[in-house]
């Protein structure tokens, strides 16, 4: 290529150069506080609308329901709305799954969910990877449905999905089973880290598997606390997602003082995403 020749190619590749914007970096929203509503469960019990309306009171804007407590698609529809809150996810059973899922479909789209949850397996169907793998199946079928209402699936762990089936754990069959463009994964950091799994370490093995994930933290004896009184690293574990996470529900399975609890959780979160 003679002298004239380079300049002329010099001179394209500039140009083009100049042309090419580059995406600029966009850091992770700030978190949205959420709560899994099977924490106040004692007191939606007593009274769904007051509960909701303490709950927005507290800061909330998200909730997960765990159960509607007799109250109608429409019923609840209304009463985030009044309350200011939006409900990204709702918990269903495997039953559900398998008895009604059409209809429970139709009633998550009428209250405005987003995500439908699985929350366990039945303890007679996690004995051996192939029962695993049959469970997968029938999540990427279930996934399928809600796609096409534009509805997303995951399944939330707890730790018995960490406990050895078949020289692997149940877990991983779960995540190598389900397709990962139907079935997402609600991960549950306290359960996964007593399973014996580093959180930080597993979300970087998964990138992209967790749009979901419920904030509980793991006190010193191991058992259950409120977010910021245990010892599990939340900010690590988040940037260990690159911002994959899109939903955190904060969550205590069996809280002293359900409100005392969630409004202890808020202010750690809030700390987390300021």
């Amino acid at each position: 290529m003679d002298r004239r020749t380079a300049l002329k190619a010099m001179a394209g590749t500039a140009a083009s150069l100049g042309a090419y914007r580059p995406v600029r970096h966009v850091a992770p929203a700030p978190i949205t506080p959420g709560v899994q509503l099977y924490t106040v469960r004692s007191e939606m019990q007593k009274d769904v609308e007051a509960t909701l309306a303490r709950v927005a009171a507290i800061g909330y804007r998200e909730v997960e329901f765990a159960g509607y407590f007799g109250r109608s698609p429409r019923q609840v529809a209304s009463l985030l709305t009044a309350n200011g809150l939006t409900a990204p996810a709702t918990h269903l059973s495997q039953d559900i799954m398998r008895q009604r899922w059409d209809a429970a479909l139709d009633e998550s789209a009428t209250i405005g969910h987003r995500w439908v949850v699985v929350p366990s397996i039945r303890a007679a169907e996690r004995g051996s990877v192939d029962d695993y793998k049959r469970v997968a199946a029938e999540f990427n079928v279930a996934a399928a449905k809600a796609k096409a209402r534009g509805l997303s699936f995951a399944y939330h762990n707890h730790d018995f999905e960490l406990k050895p089936v078949g020289g692997t754990f149940g877990l991983d069959v779960l995540l190598q089973e389900c397709d990962p463009a139907l079935v997402s994964f609600e991960l549950d950091l306290y359960w996964l880290t007593k399973g014996g799994r580093d959180a930080v370490r597993f979300v970087t093995q998964h990138p992209g598997r967790f749009a979901l994930v419920h904030v509980k933290d793991m006190a010193t004896d191991g058992a259950m606390a409120e977010v910021g009184k245990g010892e599990l690293p939340f900010q690590r574990i988040f940037d260990a997602a690159r911002g994959g996470i899109r939903h955190f529900f904060v969550e205590h399975d069996n809280p002293a003082s359900p409100f005392d609890s969630i409004t202890t959780s808020i202010a750690a979160l809030r700390r987390l995403s300021a």
